[in-house]
């Protein structure tokens, strides 16, 4: 296989990355390029190849055949280096729920060999990023939904990553929760962070700097939300989704 230039302006670059499972092409030529700081919207029906395609980028997956570098790093090659340079925040909740919110953090802290002062530092910065002050103490399985995700969220990025991953990162949570979730996600791209975000809600996609839009293992439209929807005539995201999908005949179960 060539070995792919790595830009190191992009967080995320792929070439014809491909991943069957037997005769079931999951993702099809992925072709992207994500630029440091950018809020970047990966979309798609279910089964359209979006969580195959993070989990390899996240270096859970190898991929059939392709290339891909996140954070400058090989994917065939360089996979450990790749998790220990990422935050991924994935559709299930993943915190211990008999643990109290900090005992969470100190232990994915631990994981990525931080601990004492530092640890002490990262957890200050979390806790006013994030308001966790007061829950802090408290079981994870008693706080509410919302404040859950702020755990996972804080989790996902306790070792100060330059990239965070999140898979449907507001699913379940009422309105008022989804907006003030993407406030700290502007925070994050403000902070220099790239953001890889999954969602079903498409008013969220509105708040990409870009998206891509996935159907049957192949990105079939990527660009600004404002510039895709004009380029197609669609008012909203939402129109412009169901649109391509139904010009691909693809299903939505």
């Amino acid at each position: 296989m060539d070995e792919m230039k790595s830009d190191k302006r992009f967080s995320v670059e792929t070439h014809a990355l491909t991943k069957r499972f037997g005769r079931f092409t999951a993702v099809d030529n992925l072709e992207l390029s994500v630029p440091e700081g950018e809020i970047f919207g990966f979309l798609g029906a279910n089964g359209a190849g979006k969580t195959t395609a993070i989990r390899i980028l996240c270096g859970l997956l190898l991929p059939t055949k392709g290339e891909a570098r996140v954070n400058g790093f090989d994917i065939w090659k360089e996979s450990e280096k790749i998790k220990r340079s990422i935050g991924y925040m994935s559709q299930k909740f993943s915190l211990y729920e008999d643990l109290t919110v900090r005992e969470n953090l100190e232990l994915y802290a631990g994981i990525y060999g931080i601990g004492g002062k530092r640890f002490r530092e990262r957890l200050d910065v979390i806790v006013h990023r994030l308001d966790l002050e007061s829950h802090l103490a408290k079981l994870t399985a008693d706080i509410p939904l919302g404040w859950k995700q702020k755990a996972a969220l804080a989790a996902a990025t306790i070792h100060d990553p330059s990239i965070v991953f999140l898979d449907e990162p507001t699913g379940g949570v009422d309105p008022i929760t989804r907006r003030a979730f993407w406030n700290l996600i502007f925070d994050l791209a403000r902070a220099g962070k790239t953001i890889f975000v999954t969602t079903h809600y498409m008013d969220e996609a509105e708040y990409c700097h870009r998206i891509s839009i996935m159907a049957q293992g192949r990105v079939i439209a990527l660009g600004a939300p404002s510039v895709l929807k004009e380029e197609y005539g669609q008012e909203t995201i939402q129109d412009l989704f169901i649109t391509l999908l139904k010009r691909k005949e693809v299903g939505f179960a």
